[in-house]
């Protein structure tokens, strides 16, 4: 028999986010309600609620462990659908600084899902949870708290169907995992507590995606062209293969370079980018949908675990915590950290301690917000605190995605770090460090071609 530490959570949110964490918590309580205002079941399409799904997506190694480790054999489920896979490194090919990087196995898979199909699998495993329900369609109000303020107790939704009827859903834990879009903070400042302050890195970067049925096949035994987009190339891609003949190309520009979303436009783009291959291939491709872009503005870190006091019987997680720029690909992963973290935190603890949960989340967020914002602080356009640290680090990865370009070995480092699954330290190991001088020559970035602005 189950020993739960309560009766009853309402996580708000759908997202990988919302539903990692009801996973987790439908270990420890009776009843766990999800909410989201898009209809959810079955759906296997792009949502409103992520206007980030229809553009290419990264599962992170580490993440992808954890999904397998908390829903056993999805790998073999998506591969079973025909979603293929490989080597992070080893069938991934990667353009860093304009120059291709030697590719290397690294023992780590990486599966080549869209982001509406991963969060498929990952619905339906938590649908088959008998203490889990979902509530789609429902906008969400806000919280309901006792007369102190003190603890939530509750959440107010409007259920958006013919009867349009308000509800109180209550609950012993709330939690918020509604995205970068939270309203958290103005919740808090309305029950009188401080809002968190915001760690910010400016980006104003955007995607442009579009689908095309190819004529030819620029990949060869790799799954994916990626040329990341650097201070000498600020223009990047994702271009992975699906399958049945067709390819998602996402573009991306930073500081307001924004893909243009007509098919010249878009062509023009696509020609700008290090990795020709990918121009070469869609010039003659058949478009299978009309181009659609995001914006992101920033990345925000809110400071949850800097507060003083906050509400009982609440918690925030996922991107409401922090969004990063997503073109590193680890949002989903960090959701994932913090599932295991609150797993951990429940056995622990039964009733959740918020203010403890944030701190002990702060470093599994900081590592890859160190390497997704220092990065793009190599920008020279992005507005945000350039410390010694962040110089020299940068100076650093400059000579090792140089050395990379001739030494497979540091490819594999590196991508083990960049996945999340080793420590940054691997990065400054003594062997990995002689190799970097010896191949990575301080010449800077190499030049963008004459067409790399047009």
């Amino acid at each position: 028999m189950v020993d739960y530490v309560a009766d009853r959570a309402v996580v708000l949110g759908g997202g990988i986010g919302g539903l990692l964490a009801a996973r987790i918590l439908a270990d420890s309580y009776r009843h766990v309600s999800l909410v989201d205002r898009d209809r959810l079941l079955g759906v296997r399409d792009p949502r409103r609620g992520v206007p980030h799904g229809r553009h290419a997506h990264a599962l992170l190694a580490k993440g992808q462990h954890i999904l397998e480790e908390l829903f056993p054999g999805l790998d073999k489920a998506m591969a079973a659908e025909g979603v293929l896979a490989g080597d992070l490194s080893g069938n991934l090919r990667w353009y860093f600084n304009g120059k291709r990087l030697s590719q290397a196995r690294t023992g780590l898979s990486s599966v080549s899902a869209t982001r509406p199909v991963l969060e498929a699998h990952v619905r339906a495993r938590v649908a088959e949870l008998s203490n889990v329900e979902f509530l789609e369609g429902c906008t969400i109000r806000g919280l309901v708290t006792t007369p102190d303020r003190k603890r939530v107790i509750g959440v107010e939704v409007l259920d958006d169907g013919a009867a349009a009827a308000t509800q109180v859903l209550r609950a012993d834990l709330v939690v918020d995992a509604t995205g970068r879009g939270s309203r958290m903070p103005a919740w808090l400042e309305e029950f009188g507590y401080a809002r968190p302050a915001e760690d910010r890195v400016k980006i104003d970067m955007a995607y442009t995606t579009r689908h095309f049925r190819l004529r030819e096949d620029p990949y060869g035994t790799d799954l994916s062209i990626n040329p990341v987009a650097s201070p000498a190339f600020p223009r990047g891609a994702f271009f992975p293969k699906l399958g049945d003949g067709v390819s998602m190309l996402s573009l991306t520009g930073i500081l307001g370079d924004y893909p243009p979303t007509d098919h010249e436009g878009f062509l023009a783009f696509a020609r700008s980018l290090p990795a020709p291959e990918i121009y070469e291939t869609i010039r003659t491709a058949e478009p299978v949908d009309e181009a659609v872009s995001f914006r992101v503005a920033a990345s925000v870190w809110r400071r949850f675990d800097r507060l003083r006091e906050f509400p009982a019987g609440l918690l925030v997680f996922g991107d409401a915590v922090c969004a990063f720029n997503p073109v590193y690909g680890q949002g989903m992963t960090a959701a994932a950290l913090e599932a295991v973290a609150l797993r951990e935190h429940l056995q622990r603890f039964g009733d959740p301690q918020a203010l403890r949960f944030f701190r002990e989340i702060k470093p599994l967020i900081g590592v890859p917000w160190e390497i997704s914002t220092g990065g793009d602080l190599g920008f020279p356009g992005v507005e945000g605190p350039r410390t010694l640290k962040v110089r020299l680090a940068n100076a650093y990865m400059s000579r090792l995605h140089a050395a990379a370009v001739h030494d497979g070995a540091v490819t594999r480092t590196f991508f083990r770090v960049a996945g999340l699954v080793d420590p940054p330290a691997a990065l400054m190991s003594p062997g990995t460090m002689l190799r970097v001088l010896r191949g990575g020559r301080a010449t800077g970035p190499a030049p963008a071609p004459e067409h790399a602005l047009t």
